[in-house]
């Protein structure tokens, strides 16, 4: 039986935030303003793939529709020269909190210094709307450098759990 270790992390403060600068001007990154939840899954799909995520690809339409298009959940995507380059989506769902849903970079985006600009302004989006804490898990099927990452910006783990799969 494979287990699995789910790291749980937290910032309770803007001021733990350890930014990392854009390390290329092709990146921008932009704030999806009109809900498609086709894109959510295009998204999660692409990032997403190589890593196992596979929980919500067996959603129908109107399940990924309530989720992606729901008031509570924001997403935002990196654009390298006009090319998903990756994206995260936040979650306000939780009165004083953010949780980053899903963050990542696409396969072919891996390895250029992006992830921790991406993460970055994550959470420097997750704290302009002043919650008390924001939170986000990795697991052990997550790309390697994804809990140190997530160390790396500021966030600390608070719980671990290993999970049978």
């Amino acid at each position: 039986m494979a287990i699995v270790t789910v790291t749980h992390l937290q910032m309770l403060s803007a001021d733990a935030i350890r930014s990392r600068p854009c390390p290329d001007p092709r990146l921008t990154i932009q704030e999806t303003s009109v809900k498609q939840w086709q894109f959510n899954r295009f998204l999660y799909q692409l990032v997403g793939g190589d890593w196992g995520w596979v929980d919500k690809l067996v959603w129908s339409e109107a399940q990924w529709k309530a989720y992606a298009e729901a008031d509570s959940l924001r997403t935002w995507v990196l654009y390298y020269d006009g090319s998903p380059a990756g994206y995260f989506e936040l979650n306000f769902g939780v009165p004083g909190e953010v949780q980053i849903a899903y963050f990542g970079l696409a396969p072919k985006f891996i390895g250029n210094n992006m992830g921790g600009y991406l993460l970055s302004c994550a959470l420097l989006t997750a704290w302009e709307t002043k919650p008390s804490r924001v939170w986000v898990h990795t697991c052990s099927k997550d790309h390697p450098a994804a809990l140190p990452n997530y160390q790396a910006r500021g966030l600390q783990i608070y719980k671990v759990e290993h999970i049978p799969l």
